[in-house]
């Protein structure tokens, strides 16, 4: 690991992993979203840190952070209740698509007022910190002392399963575009496609995970989790390999899964989140390694603009626009769901993409997107369950832990 023996390494890793736990626990206590704590060991471990730990390799962190969010997106589709969120599957593809785009287009025109940015610099800017985190939105949502009510909880974890594939192919087409190549590919047919394959492949590997495990009798329980692993890597590369979304492939299998009977259900559903924390202790201490913490007083300034920018103006403005078409949602539920749109690991690992590309102003964007996720998770996090009693969205039912 990084220059150490292979002994040394694997005590480092043992020892990042409790303090890691210690560290997500304590900012939990402290009404923080674990992810808080878990990027902030990270940076401690880090070279500019107390742990001299030297580690930026861009190409591996966003490695790691793929297959981390691959078991995040599965594991939060499978304790996806259908139930809860078949009513606002609508309004939650709007939110995952169009607002995606609103969002990045308000931050990528501040970007280039404010920051001096080009106009392929400030949209792929916007485009990275466009999508909502999946790991944060269902740490928080579940977590609460007293639920939300079903159809606002189902509509924000929808959306924020579903909404990283629409970032992604932003950034994907800016980058394209910075390095001159043909963009015919990067049509918005092409990403509905994307979406379709995606969304196809998930359900049919869904579908058919619990019929194969309800017929093939296994002599070890054991293989059922082993075999949850295959299925979600399984969903997330056969999409890939199709031109669909491996990610929504990854979530949509969960959901479809978890939502019928297979023979060691329970103990899958406990496996799956116990690798779903793995990933994101691993996913969120990689990337805060990779953060300088010299280098952020300079990006103070410009990342409160954006953070400010992002929370108050593109994500109301996308919500507002997307629901207008539900009358259902009044006032109150738009704000709330504009207020719990957190930022967390996949804008951090979308922003190694500029830098693993070789584009201009990548580590400066690289540091503006990590100070604007720390931002949201102390301002949003905290706030978040106070802010839905006064709004009226909990509900009388007891919390799920």
């Amino acid at each position: 690991m990084f220059g150490y023996s292979i002994e040394t390494a694997i005590l480092i890793v043992a020892i990042l992993l409790l303090t890691t736990v210690l560290a997500g626990t304590l900012s939990s206590r402290f009404g923080l979203p674990a992810l808080v704590g878990f990027l902030g060991l990270g940076m401690l471990a880090g070279s500019d840190g107390l742990g001299g730990i030297a580690f930026d390799n861009y190409a591996m962190a966003q490695t790691i952070g793929v297959l981390c969010l691959i078991f995040i997106l599965f594991s939060g589709g499978l304790d996806t209740d259908w139930r809860d969120v078949r009513g606002v599957v609508t309004p939650a593809i709007v939110l995952a698509t169009a607002g995606v785009v609103i969002s990045a287009a308000i931050v990528g025109a501040v970007a280039i007022l404010v920051l001096d940015f080009s106009l392929l610099q400030g949209l792929l800017l916007g485009a990275v910190v466009a999508s909502t985190d999946a790991a944060a939105v269902f740490a928080i949502v579940r977590g609460q002392d007293k639920p939300l009510k079903p159809e606002i909880a189902g509509l924000i974890e929808l959306e924020s399963g579903s909404n990283d594939p629409g970032a992604i192919f932003l950034v994907g087409a800016m980058l394209a575009l910075m390095q001159g190549g043909a963009a015919a590919h990067m049509l918005a047919g092409d990403f509905a496609v994307q979406m379709l394959v995606g969304a196809g492949i998930g359900f049919l590997v869904g579908f058919a995970t619990p019929i194969a495990l309800n017929r093939v009798k296994l002599r070890a329980a054991g293989l059922t989790l082993v075999i949850s692993v295959a299925v979600a890597l399984l969903a997330y590369g056969g999409a890939e390999l199709a031109y669909g979304s491996g990610f929504l492939a990854a979530y949509i299998a969960g959901i479809v899964a978890g939502n019928r009977e297979f023979a060691g259900k329970r103990e899958t559903l406990l496996f799956q989140d116990g690798l779903a924390w793995l990933a994101q202790v691993v996913m969120f201490v990689a990337l805060g390694l990779l953060v300088f913490p010299s280098q952020l007083p300079g990006v103070v300034l410009p990342g409160l603009i954006m953070t400010a920018a992002l929370m108050f103006v593109a994500r109301p403005l996308s919500v507002f626009v997307c629901l207008a078409p539900f009358r259902r949602f009044g006032w109150r539920e738009k704000v709330f769901v504009s207020w719990a749109g957190l930022r967390g690991a996949v804008p951090i690992v979308l922003a190694t993409f500029p830098i693993v590309a070789g584009a201009p102003s990548a580590q400066t964007i690289f540091n503006i997107v990590f100070f604007v996720v720390v931002a949201s998770s102390l301002i949003q996090g905290p706030t978040l369950g106070p802010l839905a009693k006064r709004l009226g969205m909990t509900s009388d039912a007891p919390a799920a832990h």
